[in-house]
Parts: C-alpha cells; sequence; structure tokens
C-alpha cells in the first residue's frame, strides 16, 4: 500500500456490513487508527484481521496527531476507523485530515455504513436536500433556540439523539416547527432494528408513553408545508388549536415552522386571534 491515510468506514451493526476494499486495505495497513480498541477488536476477530491497533480519539488527539504525521511522513499506511460507521461524520477526525493535507500527504477514502445514510433511505420523507445537525443542545432553551435556527430551512433535518432525551426533543420539534412528519430510526441493520413513522408530536407523546428506547437513535424531520397551507383560513384553524396548546410565542413558532410562512405574519394574525377571543 501507498505511505497515507485511508478513511475507512466500519458496519454500525451487521458486522457483515463493510465492503471488500475496506477488508484488504484493514489487512494490509501498517496501523489502525481507532476511537476504541476493545469495540474494533471485536470487528477484526470476525473477520480475521491482526493489523496493530491503536487508540485515536478526542481526548488524545493533541499528542498521537503528531506521531502519526511522523508515521506517515516514514513511509507506513494507515487507516482510521470510528467504534461504528462512517469516521469525520460526528467526530473530530477531521482535524487529522486538516494536518495531513497541511504536510501534503496523501488522504483517501473507503466509503461504506452510514447511520445518517441508512435512516434517511429508510424514513420516507424527502431526500433531495436534507441538513445533518448532529446532536441537538440537551437543555430545552438552547434545543428550541437550535431548531428556530433551521426553522425557515425547506429540507429535511437529520439529527442523532440520546435515547432518554428522544421524547422531549420531539415535543420541542413539535413546538417550534410545527407537527411536521418525523421518522426515528433506531438499532439500524440489527437483530431488532426499528423505524417509526408519524407527527412529531404523535412520537412525542409515544416515547412519554412508552419510555426511552434502547440502542443508537437517528431522527429525521421532514421539511415545512410549504406552500401547502396558503389560505388564511387554514393558518387560523393552526393557529386557534396552537393557542390551546402553548402559549403565544411558542404557539407562533409551531405554524411558523409547519407552514413556511414569515413569522411576523403569523405573529399579527395569532395576535389578532387572541384579541378577538378575549
Amino acid at each position: 500500500m501507498e505511505p497515507g491515510l485511508y478513511i475507512v468506514a466500519t458496519p454500525i451493526g451487521n458486522a457483515r456490513d463493510i465492503t471488500l476494499r475496506a477488508l484488504d486495505v484493514l489487512a494490509a495497513a501498517d496501523l489502525v487508527l481507532c476511537e476504541d480498541t476493545r469495540v474494533t477488536s471485536k470487528l477484526f476477530a470476525i473477520h480475521g484481521l491482526k493489523t496493530p491497533l491503536r487508540a485515536y480519539h478526542e481526548h488524545n488527539a493533541i499528542t498521537e496527531r503528531p506521531k502519526v504525521i511522523t508515521r506517515i511522513q516514514d513511509g507506513a499506511a494507515v487507516a482510521l476507523v470510528s467504534d461504528a460507521g462512517t469516521p469525520l461524520i460526528s467526530d473530530p477526525g477531521y482535524k487529522l485530515v486538516q494536518a495531513m493535507l497541511e504536510e501534503d500527504l496523501a488522504v483517501t477514502t473507503l466509503p461504506g455504513a452510514s447511520s445518517v445514510m441508512a435512516a434517511l433511505t429508510l424514513a420516507g420523507l424527502p431526500t433531495d436536500r436534507f441538513l445533518f445537525a448532529g446532536f441537538l443542545p440537551p437543555k430545552q432553551a438552547a434545543r428550541r433556540t437550535a431548531l428556530e435556527e433551521v426553522q425557515g430551512l425547506s429540507a429535511s433535518l437529520v439529527y442523532l439523539e440520546s435515547p432518554r432525551r428522544l421524547a422531549a426533543m420531539l415535543a420541542d420539534v413539535s413546538t417550534v416547527l410545527g407537527d411536521r412528519r418525523v421518522s426515528v430510526a433506531r438499532e439500524l441493520t440489527k437483530k431488532f432494528e426499528e423505524v417509526r413513522r408519524g407527527t412529531a408530536a404523535e412520537l412525542a407523546a409515544h416515547y412519554e408513553e412508552a419510555g426511552a428506547p434502547k440502542g443508537e437513535v437517528v431522527v429525521i424531520v421532514g421539511p415545512s408545508q410549504g406552500d401547502a397551507v396558503i389560505d388564511e383560513a387554514s393558518v387560523d384553524d393552526m393557529l386557534r388549536k396552537a393557542l390551546t396548546q402553548h402559549s403565544l410565542k411558542d404557539a407562533v413558532a409551531a405554524v411558523t415552522g409547519a407552514t413556511g410562512l414569515k413569522r411576523r405574519e403569523v405573529y399579527t394574525r395569532a395576535l389578532d386571534l387572541s384579541k378577538d377571543e378575549v
């Protein structure tokens, strides 16, 4: 193998979801960098791989990165893997790639499994435009602010989420973005793979009652309906319903997110409806 860094995707669940090329590179590399040697060693045992492993993660990257660069400059072929899926997606591995490019060293990728792409293909939601936004903040106020930032995007939104925060996250999606269509995928490619689809409110209620699910979770939030709601009567009906469940601010946010209308227009209409109800 030529010297350089080889970014290798590994399975997200089913150990057979690895490419023939990935197996060739992992077997022939001089060193494999991984998040946790205990996790990667299990995959290596299944496929009979014996290449030396070295831990490389956010806690030791500052000290390990120069060593890796030197090793490659000396002629080594080094592979980089994550615990599962495609490296650099929601992890800090890009800093190693930056360092490689700064030194004019070769970098290539071996594509493969990704929980983000797998969840998108199963969601039944538009995939022509999507935004991968990683994890939302754990605190409600910050989470709602982050959702407000993407309110106007006409694209499906992809989030990773902790199972124990899933119900609260979906409730905030319903409040801020409106009752959009949502897909919740967990344990992808594993024995207990599950995909639930419905509105944000429906799924929030389900997980509130059923409790936190097990396994890794990927949430796909569909885009706003845009021009699907254009007449004033429909907007008024949505606002009246939202105002019975939320504060004025949250009701406006929900309808704005669901319709794609300008917030100022929805806010003005909400104020008029509130006065009419008094």
